[in-house]
């Protein structure tokens, strides 16, 4: 009975009361948030996650946090669970962009709003999308490289490919290169695409390019986890350093890594902004109120969706003060902790 348990629920499921206690006049709006599994393995979701329930309480709301450590089609019976808990609203980080479509078609059917958190959900009319402008992000990392490495070979490394967003920053990315590798000063060595968010697998990937070839000046990293993988591998072979690296996310390894020269870049998203908003636009979707979005996506479902956009941040070594250390993201002491030990 347990291991039946386990296999169908495989999920961590955190009630927080966000409310001291409910207005007598007035239900509190429950919020249920499913989030895909790789939220336990990368370290920016601990904080979206944690943002997000912290506004939540502040706007009188309770949350039904879950999560599955399993695959993309684990998450269904997640959301199924959710469903039964007397939500308004439902918010979603998903793990595969289409596969979702079916019990979030049922959540739309029973007039619950759904919000698509950071990435979007495909085919369905889901009520709105909130993340940063993917395609600019892709946009900013290749004129990162561009201005370290105008002329030279180039690899991409692009992100899952169950996920929307990594097209959008792969598009970014090729508005800026494609005219340059018409023109010959760009040449692209290869262009991988993931099957998952994965360290383990970008390192194995990354590593059959490097075995056919070494003479690569540029790659281009979907995230920073990615990143460290491709630094790894040049660490490998004495070229950390000598290979100009970008990634997003601005993870504190790769801050770090920045400092010590190993990545020309990351791309900070500040989450502080994307996770509040996404709170406030939840509690709003619970009471039936739309809030004006900035622009409107086409997910493929026939209907114009709601996109609220927040904007990426190029961090270089120049601007870590000022952005991920002003911003309070990452302390002064943990980005330069690596630098001060070799001084």
């Amino acid at each position: 009975m347990l291991q039946k348990m386990t296999a169908i629920f495989l999920t961590v499921i955190f009630l927080l009361s966000c409310s001291a206690k409910k207005d007598s006049e007035k239900e509190t709006i429950r919020i249920g948030f499913s989030a895909a599994s790789e939220t336990f393995l990368l370290e920016r979701w601990d904080r979206d996650i944690k943002i997000f329930m912290h506004t939540a309480r502040g706007l009188g709301a309770e949350v039904i946090f879950a999560k599955s450590p399993g695959n993309a089609l684990d998450q269904i019976p997640q959301i199924q669970y959710l469903l039964k808990q007397d939500i308004d609203v439902l918010v979603v980080i998903p793990q595969d962009k289409v596969l979702l479509g079916g019990v979030i078609q049922k959540t739309i059917d029973r007039g619950i709003p759904v919000l698509s958190y950071d990435r979007p959900i495909m085919d369905v009319p889901i009520t709105g999308y909130v993340s940063f402008d993917n395609h600019e992000v892709g946009r900013l990392l290749s004129s990162a490289l561009i201005s370290r490495v105008p002329v030279g070979n180039y690899l991409i490394v692009n992100g899952s490919i169950h996920d929307n967003n990594s097209f959008q920053v792969n598009n970014g990315l090729h508005e800026i290169l494609d005219p340059l590798i018409a023109k010959g000063d760009v040449y692209l060595i290869d262009e991988i695409w993931l099957e998952h968010w994965s360290y383990d697998e970008a390192l194995v990937e990354i590593g059959k390019v490097l075995e056919r070839t070494e003479e690569i000046q540029a790659i281009s990293a979907a995230n920073d986890l990615i990143a460290q993988a491709a630094i790894r591998l040049l660490s490998e072979r004495q070229l950390a350093g000598k290979v100009a690296v970008v990634g997003q996310d601005a993870d504190l390894v790769s801050c770090q890594s920045i400092v010590e020269g190993t990545q020309l870049m990351t791309v900070y998203k500040p989450i502080q902004q994307l996770a509040a908003r996404a709170a406030g636009l939840a509690v709003s979707m619970a009471k039936k109120e739309i809030p004006e979005p900035d622009r409107y996506i086409d997910n493929n479902s026939g209907k114009e969706i709601p996109f609220y956009v927040e904007t990426p941040v190029p961090v270089y070594r120049e601007t870590l003060d000022s952005t991920v250390i002003g911003d309070g993201f990452h302390s002064q002491e943990d980005v330069y902790r690596n630098a001060t030990a070799q001084n």
